[in-house]
């Protein structure tokens, strides 16, 4: 848990940013590799400055072996794994978020809610906020694992009913894996998915191809001031 400065005289309500894979936020001790995203850090000195508004941010730690299962959206034949992204996107909304409006001062509505990860944490991510437009308004994907099981949240995007209310970051690094082209043409069209159903690139889209960017931990913290910038803009 991350309380932006003041929570605790201020007697105000906060919006949150829920995260997957919580245990890479805040601590290298607990983080993948010992690098953590220094997001506590980030949120800080960005309002400080103010840039963003102060929000609270919630880790949400993985399972390990069974990450991989509860961040997919479908079962991949090749892998004989994955496919439970919509309980997991039920326990966000339906167990965790109630838990955390009832124990801190947070801001109901969508508009004041925001999902997300990165890799496979970026999919879950999505599927939560399709799933529960009316929980979160906001999502983060950064670096989404798009190949998984031959690009099903493509699919799941082009086939979905969804209306193109919330507000969403993309990006991906140039350097990603050992395909890096394959990788980022992926992203791309989950991108292009995403406008085919009314997302903006002026309005509510933010897309970012982040030139030399790997996928580890480093690279999503040097940009992650970036995310919470776009999503919690200060507007006063």
């Amino acid at each position: 848990m991350y309380v932006p400065p003041g929570y605790d005289e201020s007697g105000e309500r906060y919006p949150v940013l829920y995260l997957q894979d919580g245990q890479n936020l805040f601590d290298p001790a607990t983080a993948f590799g010992g690098q953590d995203w220094h997001a506590a850090e980030t949120a800080d000195d960005l309002i400080h400055r103010g840039i963003i508004e102060p929000v609270i941010i919630v880790g949400i730690y993985n399972t390990g072996v069974r990450r991989i299962s509860e961040y997919t959206p479908t079962r991949c034949p090749k892998r004989r794994k994955g496919g439970k992204a919509d309980r997991y996107a039920e326990m966000l909304a339906r167990e965790i978020k109630p838990f955390i409006d009832h124990e801190y001062r947070t801001r109901k509505g969508p508009a004041h809610s925001g999902v997300g990860g990165s890799s496979l944490g970026a999919l879950t991510s999505l599927i939560a906020a399709f799933e529960y437009p009316k929980v979160f308004g906001k999502v983060a994907m950064m670096s989404p694992s798009v190949w998984w099981d031959n690009r099903a949240i493509v699919k799941i995007v082009e086939s979905n009913n969804v209306r193109p209310q919330q507000r969403i970051w993309l990006d991906i690094g140039t350097a990603e894996g050992d395909s890096p082209d394959r990788i980022v043409a992926d992203v791309r069209a989950l991108g292009d998915a995403l406008l085919a159903k009314g997302w903006s690139l002026d309005g509510n889209l933010k897309y970012s191809e982040v030139q030399g960017a790997g996928h580890n931990e480093a690279a999503w913290a040097a940009r992650f001031g970036d995310v919470l910038s776009y999503l919690f803009p200060r507007l006063s």
